[in-house]
């Protein structure tokens, strides 16, 4: 089997990287690329979070220690679109093959853009592993990248463990609600005139004297 002509470099940097520090840092340039590293972010930029869908942010079953180093250090994104075959098999490799993952969802406009900005791509699926980013599915292109990673062969995943639900790429605002106006208050009503009196004589002025 012919291996992908980048995978000794990445082979190299993942082995690298796993005898540095155990913590994964979180960095986002100006164009709002995110990738994650070894190395200690500057003074601005904060440590990773823990991601949805493990145990530190659900509460559910823990996954085990080696498990757990790899995600932090080199997480797993996948990219889809409604009605992609590709995007489907890709999906099917990460479950089949027990790999924690976050999915998003390419709708928009916006998340073409976001997509490119961030990978490059604008074709889908695209898979991410820390900042390494795979064009279109290929079982053996993206087998080999989660091996050199240190993602096991075979599902390891505790009874009970779900990945977070996909979501889409750019988070959707909700239009602001116009502000709710209290009922119009109904118009003054002007004081009632008292009749004039009849002119002429009346059963109370029957002689009909004006004052």
């Amino acid at each position: 089997m012919k291996l992908h002509p980048r995978l000794p470099v990445l082979v190299l940097a993942l082995a690298a990287g796993a005898a540095m520090a155990q913590s994964v840092y979180r960095h986002v340039d100006k164009n709002g690329k995110v990738t994650f590293s070894d190395q200690p972010p500057a003074a601005n930029v904060q440590p990773a979070a823990p991601r949805a869908g493990t145990a530190a942010s659900t509460g559910g079953p823990a996954l085990p220690y080696e498990l757990r180093q790899v995600v932090q250090r080199y997480p797993v994104t996948i990219y889809t679109g409604d009605e992609c075959s590709p995007c489907s098999a890709g999906r099917s490799l990460l479950v089949t093959r027990g790999i924690p993952f976050e999915e998003r969802i390419i709708k928009s406009n916006e998340d073409v853009e976001a997509l490119q900005r961030l990978s490059g791509q604008t074709s889908l699926p695209v898979l991410s592993i820390g900042a390494q980013h795979l064009k279109g599915f290929s079982d053996p292109e993206w087998s080999q990248y989660l091996d050199a990673a240190g993602y096991p062969k075979s599902a390891q995943l505790p009874a009970g463990y779900r990945n977070p639900p996909a979501t889409p790429l750019v988070a959707v605002q909700a239009a602001p609600q116009a502000a709710v106006r209290p009922p119009a208050a109904a118009p003054a009503t002007a004081p009632q005139t008292p009749p004039t009196p009849a002119e002429g004589p009346t059963p109370s002025n029957p002689t009909g004297i004006k004052f």
